[in-house]
Parts: structure tokens; C-alpha cells; sequence
């Protein structure tokens, strides 16, 4: 069975199609098959991205397809090492299960009060549902400052919740490179994909050490 990363957003425009389609890309790139699940069914961004993507004849395509439901989506995924889901912009029912069929979760979130306040609600409520807390994951995202960074990591250092090493600035080259079909480690300007890897060198960081517990010590699922 391929390892379940889901990125989880209470809220639309916190970075959470930006991270799945990041992770997506940079697993990719160290040869490992990957598919990027949109349970986003309606709007199918991630989909139409990858087809974006495939037309502008990137080096390392993203397999993207669309389902309905996570158990779906899970059902034809034994071929692959890595799947990545990308959950719509809000809470629902679906959004549990797909928590619970997860072997990693990442939550996306700004920096603001009114960010940082909800998505640790949501992680007391996957707490609560049987979610160990060493699967969930906080990124920070649309950093506008550092001052700005070093208030959220103390502020989530309080409830006892981790967040990945690395952030996302906000900058209009992240979202040029989506136009074309990349990810944000795959902009025109050098600081920016350092600035991104880095963050993506700590999701990947998790899901090698997943894999080493679950081929070593336990199964997680």
C-alpha cells in the first residue's frame, strides 16, 4: 500500500493545493510514483494544473485525477509509492475520512490570529477522533515577514502541535509558476525555490521516517 499524505484546510486560500501539488512534484522528482488525488470534484483545480502541466511538457509529470471520496480514490492507488490529497477548501465529513485514511496530515495556515486559531481547533477535533499526534502537521504559509513567522511557531509551540521546518512567503512568483503548471520550487527566481524546497524537504523528511517505522516497526494503517 502506498503511503496517504493529505493536505487539510479548514478554509480555501491558505496554500493547500500549493502544498500538495509541491509535494507531488518534488516526490516525483526522486523517482517515486506518485498520484495527486482532488477530491475537490466540482472545481478540479489540481487536475487541470496537471494537465497545465503535461501541455507544457514538463520534465516530471503529475499523474492528477479526481474523485469523489478518498475510498475511491484509495482503491486504485496500489501502483503507487506516494499519494497525495488535495481536500477542498472546507470541512465536512469527508474531510474525517480522509484524516483517518492518512498516514500523514498536513494542515496549511497564515500567520494571523483568525488562521491560527481555527486550524488548532481542528487539530484538538482530529486529536479526538484517534489521530496520533505525530501524524499531524502544521506549514506556514503567506509569510509576509519573519517577526510574523516567529510569532506563529511560538504561538503553535503552545498547543503542543509541531510545524514543518521552512515556510511559504507570499510572492507573485509562486503564483506565476502555477500558471505554467509548476510547482513553487520551479519559479524563475532562485531565492523562491530555496525558500519552498526547504519546506519540502521537511515533508519529505516525515514521510521517509514513516515509511522506515512502517517497514521496521509497526504498520500504521
Amino acid at each position: 500500500m502506498p503511503v496517504v499524505l493529505s493536505v487539510i484546510g479548514q478554509k480555501g486560500g491558505v496554500g493547500k493545493s500549493t502544498l500538495a501539488r509541491a509535494i507531488s512534484v518534488v516526490a516525483t522528482q526522486g523517482d517515486l510514483r506518485v498520484r495527486l488525488v482532488d477530491l475537490d470534484i466540482g472545481q478540479q483545480t489540481s487536475v487541470r494544473w496537471s494537465t497545465t502541466r503535461a501541455s507544457m511538457r514538463a520534465k516530471h509529470p503529475v499523474d492528477a485525477q479526481a474523485f469523489s471520496s478518498v475510498r475511491d480514490a484509495l482503491a486504485q492507488a496500489e501502483d503507487f509509492d506516494l499519494v497525495v490529497v488535495d481536500t477542498p477548501g472546507h470541512l465536512s465529513p469527508e474531510t474525517f475520512e480522509v484524516a483517518r485514511a492518512s498516514d500523514l496530515i498536513i494542515l496549511p495556515t497564515g500567520t494571523s490570529s483568525d488562521d491560527l486559531h481555527p486550524v488548532t481547533l481542528l487539530l484538538y477535533e482530529l486529536e479526538q477522533i484517534g489521530i496520533p499526534k505525530d501524524r499531524l502537521f502544521v506549514a506556514l504559509c503567506r509569510i509576509l515577514d519573519p517577526k510574523e513567522e516567529r510569532w506563529a511557531r511560538h504561538y503553535l509551540d503552545t498547543t503542543g502541535f509541531e510545524a514543518l521546518e521552512g515556510s511559504l512567503p507570499e510572492r507573485l512568483g509562486y503564483r506565476r509558476a502555477h500558471n505554467r503548471g509548476k510547482s513553487v520550487t520551479e519559479t524563475n527566481e532562485l531565492a523562491l525555490n530555496e525558500r519552498a524546497n526547504q519546506l519540502m524537504a521537511s515533508v519529505l523528511k516525515r514521510v521517509l521516517r514513516h515509511v522506515r517505522r512502517a517497514n521496521g516497526v509497526y504498520s500504521s494503517r
